[in-house]
């Protein structure tokens, strides 16, 4: 029975720890006022929105680093200052 109220604390201290991280978040970004900072928090949440409902199997994993690995081997790869402009991209889409 102890170890079952010990796991109850833990959780509880670890919700009541998360509640207290998003609430001074959200004090932070209230204060926030640069328009490229609050579009790439936009970004960080939609990417993580689209990351936690996009489970993929090993199998689908392996097949895409075949594929990734079929397209270095085939040049189709960016340069560093290619890949920087992509990425100044991202955040107008």
């Amino acid at each position: 029975m102890n170890h079952k109220l010990y796991l109850y604390s833990k959780e509880k201290e670890i919700i009541m720890a998360l509640q207290a991280e998003l609430k001074w978040i959200h004090r932070e970004l209230d204060k926030v006022k640069d328009p490229t900072f609050i579009e790439a928090i936009k970004n960080m949440l939609k990417y993580n929105k689209k990351v936690s409902s996009e489970g993929i199997s090993i199998e689908q994993y392996n097949k895409e680093i075949d594929a990734s690995i079929s397209q270095i081997e085939s040049g189709q790869t960016y340069t560093h200052q290619q890949m920087g402009e992509r990425i100044k991209q991202w955040g107008k889409q």
